[in-house]
């Protein structure tokens, strides 16, 4: 297979609809790793473009991206077991740089003639390891010994032909290796933060080894995206959904720049929205973005269809519908619409479809899985392959206000999602109140722009308390408040208790039916930001 001659020619092949298209990028086969983001991650933050891929993922679609190098993730399983994840046959006949991290290492070992066994000391942790060979470029302006972050119960045992030892730990007699010219391999994982050094790694492989330039920035992304958005607008027109959060903000403000008066921004008040966030909204997208706005209210609508509904996922698909619903009968009103533009990410994508190698679907995100399979409208999606901080660098490159660009993140489903149990204008109503106060006091501790998300959940818990001498039978509110980087992971905050007291006090005083506040204290994983 000429897989060599075929990336010279890869640019007449078909992209999918949204997705850059990158003079060079790095493809990380995804093994089902926990950290396979956290690798994404770390190549986007070197300035290259980079996408997951799973194993089966044909090298057609691959090779349109212009890939310089594969990475190769960790993952749950042993290379030796009947039915353990195999390595594309294209990843060596390109001739391309490989670097495989942990179980990618041991592919990597097992397939071109080592030998892989189970740990006599299985390796979970802090390590340190000792460089064997500092003549790699992978080592590049690193120390000879430094601490990484180990996370296997298999280990390589014999070198394939033609590789050597790059470096050992006190568990890993082969903590690194490579061949003469292009293969490396990492026991250790280089993308996690316990690992100190680990991005000056991936920083050497994608420069020194891959030769990648570096030009994955706002700036280019834009240029790219408005070319893209005109190809598959032409002389159409479109509808763009605003919620006010910093995703569809920015998706608008590219659209506009791409289409101009083509564009119509439509805002619909669900009744599922934070207290004075419709007037916020307006106020916002009317001053800055010079946008045309159409309000519509639907409140009554949403509500009715969420009537008796306690299950997260099916309120998420009747949102999701309803908003389609709504939005065919404003293009119907307002005129003949082909395209509808949303704000979804990269992560939204990752979450919906269970990942890109063998993982679960964790939960329907709202731009994702909740529309229709007969939508009248074809979706322009701008944002897709972004993560939220690159959608935050692009907002400010576009010149939105940092006020807007740094927002928390909102659900697409609102306060839907944050009310355990059906939803009614009562529990909203408490909701609201409670949520006002939580943010009210984040932002006057200075904390807001520390965290990833804090907001309130109304429970479908009551509980027994004593107000003026009297039994009270109230709500249950939780709580939320996490730092993450992309809410692929998040751990929760550590609110200082002075902060977590007054939210506590001035809800239980000021918000009637809730009598108890509790905060969560769980990271994801193992639960999800939202609860719902």
């Amino acid at each position: 297979m000429e897989i060599a001659e075929e990336r010279r020619g890869a640019q007449v092949q078909s992209r999918p609809l949204g997705r850059p298209s990158p003079s060079e990028s790095i493809i990380i086969i995804d093994f089902g790793s926990q950290y396979s983001m956290l690798i994404a991650r770390a190549v986007r933050e070197c300035h290259v473009y980079c996408e997951l891929a799973p194993p089966h993922r044909p090298w057609e679609d691959i090779a349109s991206l212009y890939p310089r190098g594969f990475i190769l993730s960790g993952g749950p399983a042993s290379v030796y077991e009947e039915g353990a994840p195999t390595l594309p046959d294209y990843v060596l006949a390109s001739g391309l740089p490989v670097l495989g991290i942990c179980y990618g290492m041991q592919l990597l070992a097992h397939t071109l003639g080592g030998e892989v066994a189970l740990a006599e000391r299985r390796e979970y942790g802090h390590a340190v390891i000792e460089v064997d060979d500092p003549s790699s470029p992978i080592w590049a302006g690193l120390p000879r010994s430094f601490p990484v972050w180990m996370s296997h119960s298999d280990q390589v045992v014999g070198l394939p032909p033609g590789f050597r030892v790059l470096a050992h730990s006190d568990n890993s007699p082969v903590a690194a290796m490579a061949d003469d010219s292009r293969i490396f391999g990492l026991q250790f994982h280089p993308e996690v933060a316990h690992t100190p050094l680990g991005k000056e790694i991936i920083r050497n492989f994608l420069y020194r080894v891959c030769g990648c330039k570096g030009e994955w920035t706002p700036a280019n992304f834009i240029a790219q995206a408005i070319e893209e958005i005109r190809a598959q607008v032409g002389k159409g027109r479109v509808l763009c959904a605003l919620s006010g959060g910093v995703d569809s903000a920015v998706t608008a403000a590219l659209v506009h720049r791409a289409v101009g008066d083509q564009l119509t921004c439509v805002f619909v008040n669900n009744g599922l929205l934070r207290r004075e966030e419709p007037e916020r909204v307006i106020q916002t997208f009317q001053r800055h973005l010079g946008i045309s706005l159409v309000y519509v209210e639907a409140s009554d609508l949403f509500l009715e269809r969420l009537r008796g509904v306690i299950d997260p996922e099916e309120k998420r698909r009747i949102i999701g519908e309803t908003f389609i619903h709504v939005f065919e009968g404003e293009s119907r009103r307002l005129g003949d619409f082909q395209f509808i533009a949303q704000g979804t990410t990269y992560p939204d994508v990752i979450e919906s479809a269970g990942g890109v190698g063998p993982s679960a679907k964790i939960k329907t995100h709202h731009n994702v899985g909740g529309l229709p399979k007969n939508i009248a409208f074809r979706l322009v999606e701008p944002l897709r392959y972004l993560f939220k901080d690159e959608v935050r660098r692009v907002g400010l490159e576009l010149g939105l206000p940092e006020e807007l660009v740094y927002r928390h993140p909102f659900p697409g489903p609102g306060l839907a999602v944050r009310i355990v149990g059906e939803v009614t204008r009562e529990k909203l109503e408490i909701l609201r109140a409670c949520d006002w106060i939580v943010m009210d006091e984040i932002k006057k501790a200075g904390l807001y722009r520390q965290l990833w998300q804090s907001f309130a959940v109304l429970t479908d818990t009551k509980s027994v308390g004593v107000m003026g001498d009297c039994r009270t039978y109230g709500y249950v509110v939780a709580v939320r408040a996490v730092t993450a980087q992309d809410a692929m992971t998040a751990d929760w905050a550590r609110l200082p208790y002075d902060v977590l007291a007054t939210i506590s006090s001035r809800i239980v005083n000021e918000v009637p039916g809730v009598n108890r506040v509790v905060y969560d204290i769980t990271s994801k994983p193992p639960g999800t930001i939202e609860w719902e």
